[in-house]
């Protein structure tokens, strides 16, 4: 590849963006949250510097996450966003403009495509292409989709849960539902703060899930002490926090993300539905790898899942492959302004 056609591919994300390069991989992976000055509305830090100060923040700085339910909520923010990723994966002496491919929720109307395209064009890309986020874990988790077979896949990220049956490259049926990651984050908040009246931040909700949450109960039981603010007294104190209270805490979350899949189950014809009980359900994104997430969706629906290898960087390694070879995946995904 000559040094004139830099390509990337980003997976705009509602908790995290990731900077795919092609050759390289992942050379990126920061949350989706831009710093603000309030008196003069100047970007101050993104990514990772601007995480550190969510919650943390003087009353002039606000931290902003544009991106919510996975769709642009900040047209301005995120371009500023999209520009800072670009310019650190491309590094500052670059000055050929790079082809970028950004990944969408599969439910996005055009209006929000189209405000996909032209922040990353705003934000310094020479073509801009958008592919819908199933697709691209599709690829990213090596499931061949040009063959005339269906596959089944969800991403589940932190504000959507993506699902979709794709066959020969096109997606057959898919729905996006806005209950992810994020909603269970909130849900284990919460249940805390009804059940212990000790208020806690996103972090250490997020801290929980991934330390000892599940989606099944347990028979032993992973604990964890958690501290907060108790509503009451208005001091410090803490909780010892067991897995199964967590499960209970977060089911309905998980009982409406099964819901999206059986949805897209029900509508699938006949022929691939029989191929999705071979191949079963492919699980990618962030949030599918809490705990028993898959043993959870195989109880529910009767069809095995499976947790992609590299669940996380699923998308952004689609976005990095179908740019690698633009030409074959032309004709199904790419969408261009």
């Amino acid at each position: 590849m000559s040094i004139f056609s830099k390509q990337l591919g980003i997976d705009l994300g509602t908790a995290n963006t990731l900077v795919f390069v092609p050759g390289k991989g992942v050379v990126l992976n920061e949350p989706s949250v831009v710093a603000i000055s309030q008196t003069d509305k100047k970007v101050l830090a993104v990514g990772n510097e601007a995480k550190e100060m969510v919650g943390r923040t003087p009353d002039n700085i606000i931290a902003y996450k544009p991106m919510r339910d996975g769709v642009i909520a900040d047209y301005r923010v995120t371009e500023a966003m999209l520009r800072y990723f670009i310019d650190k994966a491309m590094g500052s002496w670059n000055i050929w403009k790079p082809d970028v491919m950004v990944s969408v929720p599969a439910g996005i109307t055009s209006t929000e495509r189209r405000a996909v395209v032209e922040a990353a064009l705003r934000a310094g890309a020479r073509n801009a292409y958008v592919v819908k986020e199933p697709v691209l874990a599709a690829i990213g988790a090596g499931i061949p989709i040009h063959e005339a077979r269906g596959h089944m896949v969800v991403d589940i990220g932190g504000g959507t849960t993506d699902v979709a049956v794709i066959s020969l490259g096109g997606i057959v049926s898919s729905t996006s539902v806005k209950c992810a990651g994020n909603k269970i984050d909130a849900a284990i908040a919460d249940y805390i703060k009804k059940t212990y009246n000790l208020g806690i931040g996103d972090q250490m909700a997020e801290d929980i899930k991934i330390k000892i949450g599940s989606a099944i109960p347990l028979d032993e039981e992973l604990t964890m002490t958690v501290k907060g603010r108790d509503f009451i007294t208005g001091l410090p104190r803490s909780v010892e926090l067991r897995t199964n209270e967590i499960v209970k805490a977060i089911s309905k979350e998980l009982r409406d993300m099964i819901k999206a899949m059986k949805d897209v189950l029900q509508e699938t014809p006949p022929e691939l539905a029989s191929d999705i009980i071979d191949n079963g359900i492919m699980m990618t994104g962030g949030s599918s790898m809490l705990r028993n997430f898959p043993e959870l969706v195989y109880r529910r629906t009767g069809v095995k899942a499976q947790l992609a290898e590299d669940a996380l960087f699923c998308v952004a390694k689609g976005t990095g492959l179908a740019l690698e070879h633009l030409d074959v995946y032309k004709r199904t995904i790419i969408q261009k302004k």
